[in-house]
């Protein structure tokens, strides 16, 4: 342990790192936006978490299709992918898995309650993103009980003046997309929508010679806020609808595998101004999701077919005096699915939905934020039900402290705690060589991190250490002694230990070198790393809580010729603790070439540019080089 500390501070020293990335024309607002790290917003350069902010100009120039490539890049976030371009990917924080991460969209939960693997199936697209929140570590006492390791929030942009966009793009494996979008603004408010699709053939074939990874997706949002003075009111509402081929996904045996996805969302929120704010929220998440073994072949092996619907209600109050900023929230949410296997069979079966269960959560909320002179100081308290379990009320505290030494360096420091509820696949998957325990525990994580902050001109970096103590969490074991036969078993580990490091360095070239037509714009390095103190006795295999990536490191540089040329270049390398002989370490470039007129922007982009073979889970191979080129525009 003592040498991992060691090598954070000499990192840090010699600006081994990757920095939080943001626009280098907008780095002094960047730096006082105001994050969702507690419940008592704080300016980002006062927070004591470790927070990943990606603008919208970071987002533009990034080599990524999808919100799930661009979180590829967050040094803390664990990106898996099975299918390209988003098709279904698993995002973890710190060492945990696909299921310990809450996602929010502009601070409403949309997290599906079914499986982790459908919860980032985001009904926007990159254009109606203004910017990207993830939040590292236990947040509880900020999302709710989904958020055991941390948390995704996407923060939508404010619409514009009135005006139109749209893009059209194309490339490898006949990969073609569209997106369009509206902005309305009057006196009192903004309304904004948009649409986007895309297609591809995908870039592998099952042993008939048949299309095994091809996808087709449509993406639809809409969001306005009206001002009526003393209260802002606002509302969005948003679909998202994939069809794509699963190849191995599931199961190696079968190679024609077929899913289709549907998520609807809808929320209103409200607003006050003044010393007390009151922001009630009301929202409603619908998902249904097809797994087809053989695409569609249902007299080969009957359909899996799944409906959750979500409905939540958020009632937080704020209030500021000469003690500080003091919060309180209260959550109620109802989670109910229907299924062919998931959940208790159903007394009135509906058609194929011959399964089903419902479980209502409330959560309560309080927190006090406090600065007195260097120091700023949160400490807050969940308290948790579920009529989904056993344990009754139960209680997370938690505490986060930043001290400003000078005007560039902070020292942070936090205790959190956190708890899980497990998915209703975790609790009821019984089927296909699987044997899923409804009674299982939630998982519970107590946490420490500690770190240091520099933000000076031009230069912004960070060292973080952190040591996650997890118990009661939840994985797919199965036990090899037992024969071939032997199925995997959702079971509760009992403990479950982590310890990891994160430094990070951005430079912004002009500002640092005084001159500011530099073409070499910024700079990015960063790396991680962690360790487990509980490995698996060697007659079990895990399928996701054991792997975990050890190494990783990030470099990303940005350079401007001739004012309206870019060229962004991201390289990543990867080294995961598995027990697959495929999963050994990685590493892939990506690159974006634009060229700004007025109001037209021309790109090209390459993924895997140096076309490396690698894979995320077990044998199912990834994408070599994929080429796109495309057009966007503004009136």
């Amino acid at each position: 342990m003592k040498k991992n500390v060691f090598f954070v501070a000499i990192c840090l020293l010699a600006g081994v790192s990757f920095g939080t990335a943001y626009a280098q024309s907008k780095a002094e607002s960047i730096d006082s936006v105001t994050v969702s790290a507690t419940r008592v917003p704080v300016a980002l350069h006062s927070s004591a978490r470790i927070v990943t902010l990606m603008d919208s100009v970071t987002i533009a120039s990034t080599p990524a299709e999808t919100v799930n490539d661009l979180l590829k890049y967050a040094m803390g976030v664990d990106v898996r992918q099975r299918g390209a371009m988003g098709m279904q990917t698993d995002i973890s924080i710190r060492g945990g898995t696909y299921n310990q991460v809450a996602v929010l969209l502009d601070g409403i939960n949309i997290t599906d309650p079914q499986t982790g693997h459908n919860s980032f199936d985001f009904p926007v697209n990159l254009c109606d993103i203004e910017r990207i929140e993830v939040l590292e570590g236990p947040a509880a006492r900020v999302y709710g009980t989904s958020s055991l390791l941390g948390a995704v929030n996407i923060v939508t942009r404010k619409a514009g003046e009135k005006g139109v966009a749209a893009s059209l793009e194309g490339g490898s494996f006949r990969t073609v997309g569209a997106t369009a979008s509206a902005d309305l603004k009057y006196d009192s408010g903004f309304g904004s929508i948009s649409a986007g699709y895309q297609r591809s053939d995908g870039f592998s074939h099952n042993a008939d010679g048949g299309l095994n990874s091809d996808y087709g997706a449509f993406k639809a949002f809409g969001h306005g806020t009206h001002d009526f003075g003393r209260r802002n009111l606002s509302w969005q509402a948003g679909v998202s609808n994939k069809d794509f081929g699963s190849s191995t996904f599931y199961s190696a045996a079968f190679d024609d595998q077929f899913e289709h996805t549907l998520k609807t969302f809808a929320a209103i929120k409200s607003e006050g101004k003044g010393l007390l704010h009151f922001s009630p929220a009301l929202y409603w998440n619908h998902g249904e999701d097809r797994f087809e073994l053989f695409r569609h072949a249902p007299e080969k092996y009957p359909f899996n077919y799944h409906k959750t619907d979500v409905a939540g209600v958020n009632l937080n109050f704020r209030i500021e005096s000469r003690l500080g900023q003091t919060a309180f929230s209260a959550e109620a949410r109802h989670e109910r699915i229907v299924s062919t296997n998931l959940g208790e069979r159903r007394a009135q079966p509906q058609g194929v939905y011959v399964c089903g269960l419902s479980r209502t959560a409330v959560n309560l909320f309080l927190e006090h934020h406090v600065e007195v002179g260097r120091l700023s100081a949160s400490a807050g308290l969940t308290t948790v039900y579920n009529t989904g379990n056993r344990e009754g009320i139960r209680l997370f505290p938690g505490i986060d402290a930043n001290f400003r030494v000078s005007d560039a360096v902070r020292l942070y420091a936090s205790y959190n705690t956190s708890y899980r509820m497990p998915t209703f696949t975790e609790l009821y998957y019984s089927v296909g060589g699987h044997l899923a325990d409804p009674n299982l525990k939630a998982e519970k994580l107590r946490a420490l991190e500690g770190g240091v902050k520099f933000l000076g001109r031009g230069i912004r970096a960070f060292a973080s250490v952190y040591y996650n103590r997890g118990y009661d969490l939840i994985d797919w074991i199965k036990d090899i002694s037992a024969g071939d036969d032997a199925p995997w078993m959702s079971v509760n580990h009992t403990r479950l230990n982590t310890f990891g490091q994160e430094v990070s360095l951005r430079m912004g070239l002009p500002e640092l070198m005084g001159k500011p037509g530099f073409f070499f714009r910024s700079v990015n390095l960063g790396y991680s790393h962690q360790t487990q103190d509980k490995p698996l006795e060697a007659h079990l295999r895990s399928i996701y809580s054991m792997e975990y990536i050890r190494h990783k490191i990030v470099v990303q540089a940005d350079f401007r010729f001739l004012e309206n040329l870019a060229l962004d270049l991201s390289w990543r390398y990867v080294d995961r603790s598995t027990g697959s002989d495929l999963l050994t370490p990685y590493n892939l470039l990506d690159a974006k070439l634009s060229y700004d007129f007025p109001q037209v922007n021309l790109y090209l982009r390459v993924n895997n540019l140096l076309n490396r073979t690698w894979y995320d889970f077990g044998d199912i191979p990834q994408p070599g080089i994929w080429l796109m080129a495309g057009v966007a525009c503004k009136l």
